[in-house]
């Protein structure tokens, strides 16, 4: 008899294959176990660091072959595991007279409740911190470290949630689909899957239950999962493997009418960008600056800055580059800008907020990418994130008047720049939209907390009436109407593309991956049609009842498999 569980489609498929459920975590050691006979502290001390170092080298290495959001994980992941903190605080343990795997436990254990207790995006880090309690302790008993399981078939991938390291080394070969009891839909799991264009599903709860072997039917498009599924979802599996093959990317987005819709990529690293240029990308949507940043103590040098933004500008000469200046704070810490005791990190001193309280920092970052610009053919823009004021917007802009940029803007994710978009645009050349923190801002809920999936989506209507807010205000600027784009992951999503540019959205922002899909959709409608298929959007009472409206407007997504 078939059982179905709901939770939030994240990335689009209909697949039926068999469960492997991650393999159960490492067994804790014994509370404060002591040193094995016969051996030191300071031989005890120099394993523990020998295996701390041999797993940040083993995920610094896989991050290295992996490229965007994967590497950019597994590159976080290694920070977390080379933290002299928590190798300091282990030490110590040992110092007292208890084993390795004893201590490094303990220690993770309260690094990770400490994390816990601030909420937010610092909660999600405490995940990172006991997977990579995991592996150390796999390292020193020498058993294999927590990871994918192997099968001589592909399988559906069920888990309460994947470590980060994990999520990041999906081979889409051999899993067929995914499926997180936890987890939201702007999770590590939910942006790599849609990456890797794998059928996934989170936070659906009652997926505990499912064991290995069960026979599982996975929708990704609404978000059901089906154990033991009968004729009607084998049907569904059925038509959509035969789902006609999405033509490849032309190069120039536009609707069925020519009205043109620039389709840009979202990268963050030279070799990101190359392979965002190898499939087509108009130019660069968003730039994440972080990449020279992260798993550093200390501000990179002018020279190391310019060097990265150079190899992103020289991937796309000639075309369009928007630079996103440095996005710290929240879920991305870093030690010599941000304060990671703060209570509420999301509403805390992050991206622009930071020149406050550690000035300096940015004018630098605006420097070097002047200095790449200047040596690059890239038309370069720059936008500032966390821009909540007018105000804000005006000081931006003479920042990069300061530095010789030519072309400021800012980011639109706080309801307050959406309200008073005319104001805020006044005060620069464009806007871009986030709308992974524009929903989760609108819509108080937690981008990353599974529990909030329904209420974090860009579908909301809340949040789309704030996107047509932002591109009216953008048009009604009385010096000239600013360009307004979107860069977040609703821009990936080929329905929702519809609607935003029927919204007033002049550019579309998206991983590489989502190009064709994109692409093929907005050729099906012309402009009034998208702005009659948007104004169903708007009417909406729920994100499922703006979603469903808008989907039986466009029968192409079922043909395509999307």
């Amino acid at each position: 008899m078939s059982e179905s569980f709901a939770g939030v489609g994240v990335s689009a498929g209909r697949v039926i294959g068999p469960v492997r459920r991650m393999p159960d975590p490492i067994i804790a050691p014994a509370d404060g176990a002591p040193l094995p006979a016969g051996v030191s502290i300071e031989e005890e001390s120099a394993r523990l660091a020998q295996a701390t170092a041999a797993v940040a080298a083993g995920l610094k290495e896989r991050s290295a072959a992996a490229t965007g959001d994967a590497a950019a994980v597994l590159k976080a992941t290694a920070l977390m595991a080379s933290d002299r903190t928590l190798l300091k605080s282990a030490t110590k343990l040992v110092a007292s007279g208890t084993n390795a795997e004893s201590a490094i436990w303990e220690a993770a254990e309260a690094v990770a409740m400490q994390l816990t207790g601030l909420g937010g995006y610092m909660a999600e880090r405490a995940t990172d911190v006991l997977d990579v309690r995991s592996r150390i302790v796999a390292q020193l008993r020498g058993v294999p470290a927590p990871g994918i399981p192997d099968s001589d078939e592909p399988f559906v991938l069920c888990a309460v949630d994947l470590a980060p390291a994990d999520t990041a080394t999906l081979d889409p070969a051999r899993v067929l689909a995914l499926v997180t009891s936890d987890g939201g839909p702007q999770s590590h799991t939910a942006i790599i899957a849609r990456s890797l264009g794998l059928p996934a599903i989170v936070a659906a709860s009652g997926t505990t239950v499912l064991s290995d072997g069960d026979i599982l039917f996975v929708d990704g498009i609404d978000g059901t999962v089906v154990r033991a599924p009968g004729a009607e979802e084998e049907a569904l599996a059925q038509a959509y493997a035969s789902r006609v093959a999405l033509p490849e990317f032309s190069g120039s987005g536009a609707l069925k009418d020519g009205y043109a819709v620039p389709l840009l990529a979202n990268v963050g690293s030279g070799s990101d960008a190359q392979a965002a240029a190898a499939a087509g990308a108009q130019g660069v949507g968003l730039l994440r600056t972080e990449f020279c940043f992260l798993g550093r103590d200390t501000e990179p040098s002018h020279e190391e800055q310019v060097s990265a933004y150079k190899a992103v500008f020289d991937a796309f000469g000639g075309s369009k580059v928007v630079v996103r200046t440095l996005d710290a704070g929240a879920d991305k810490p870093l030690p010599f800008l941000t304060d990671d005791s703060e209570p509420n990190p999301a509403l805390g001193v992050r991206g622009y907020r930071t020149d406050g309280s550690v000035p300096g920092v940015l004018d630098r970052q605006l420097k070097a990418i002047a200095q790449a610009a200047n040596g690059s053919d890239a038309d370069v823009w720059t936008m500032a994130p966390m821009i909540s004021t007018p105000a804000e917007a005006a000081a931006f802009a003479a920042m990069c008047k300061d530095a010789g940029l030519k072309t400021p803007g800012v980011m639109v994710e706080v309801p307050s720049a959406a309200l008073l978009a005319r104001q805020v645009c006044a005060e620069v050349d464009f806007a871009s939209i986030g709308t992974n923190d524009l929903t989760q801002y609108t819509m108080a809920a937690d981008r990353q907390l599974g529990a909030l999936a329904a209420l974090n989506d860009p579908w909301q209507p809340a949040v789309l009436h704030l996107i047509k807010a932002t591109c009216d205000g953008g048009a009604a600027v009385e010096s000239g109407p600013r360009p307004v784009g979107v860069c977040g992951e609703a821009a990936a999503d080929p329905a929702l593309a519809v609607v935003l540019v029927g919204l007033g959205v002049a550019t579309l922002s998206m991983n590489r991956r989502a190009l064709p899909a994109v692409a093929a959709i907005l050729k099906t409608v012309d402009l009034p049609g998208a702005q009659r298929i948007a104004q169903l959007a708007l009417n909406a009472a729920s994100a499922d009842d703006a979603r469903n409206a808008v989907r039986n407007e466009l029968p192409e997504l079922d043909i395509f498999g999307l």
